[in-house]
């Protein structure tokens, strides 16, 4: 692995190369020296990397949530990490999709998962009324309905994983 370091000197994009900048509160022939370029009207820009080999395996980790609406996910005494959704990491690393049900369940309901995980998706059904809190909805306590109603209108392949060709013999 290779690794590399670009490095170069630009014009400063906040006072476009003039090393002083006129804001809101410079009238009539007034300017600032440019806080980005203290004034050069050049930003130097640096960076590093490594060339890319591959998705690399991360230790330490079990379980793949594909995203987190803000919650804090972990096990402890009383959860598990399947209480959070997701996916065995293996699995995930090896390319699988989440499968139905791998939502966060047990703390979403499908409006406030597929606002974040997948907005095109995200229902909008006239009984889900958001009032700045997906918890604060009446619905919210019986959101397992809310996802019954969720699986039946986007039916899942059958388990097994991803879809496949079938082998031609």
């Amino acid at each position: 692995m290779a690794h590399h370091i670009i490095e170069l000197d630009q014009q400063c994009s906040a006072c476009g190369g003039t090393g002083v900048y006129i804001g809101q509160g410079e009238r009539t022939g007034a300017a600032v020296v440019c806080n980005r370029c203290n004034g050069t009207g050049k930003s130097h820009f640096r960076h590093e990397y490594d060339d890319f080999e591959g998705r690399k395996w991360q230790g330490g980790v079990e379980r793949v949530i594909e995203v987190n609406p803000g919650i804090v996910v972990g096990a402890s005494d009383t959860l598990g990490l399947e209480d959070f959704g997701g996916m065995p990491y293996a699995e995930w690393y090896a390319g699988r999709s989440f499968p139905a049900g791998s939502e966060m369940r047990k703390y979403c309901c499908p409006a406030w998962w597929y606002q974040i995980a997948d907005y095109e998706k995200k229902p909008h059904w006239d009984e889900c009324i958001c009032c700045g809190m997906f918890s604060k909805c009446t619905l919210f306590p019986h959101k397992d309905a809310c996802w019954k109603r969720w699986d039946t209108e986007h039916p899942q392949p059958p388990a097994g994983g991803d879809c496949q060709p079938a082998p031609t013999l």
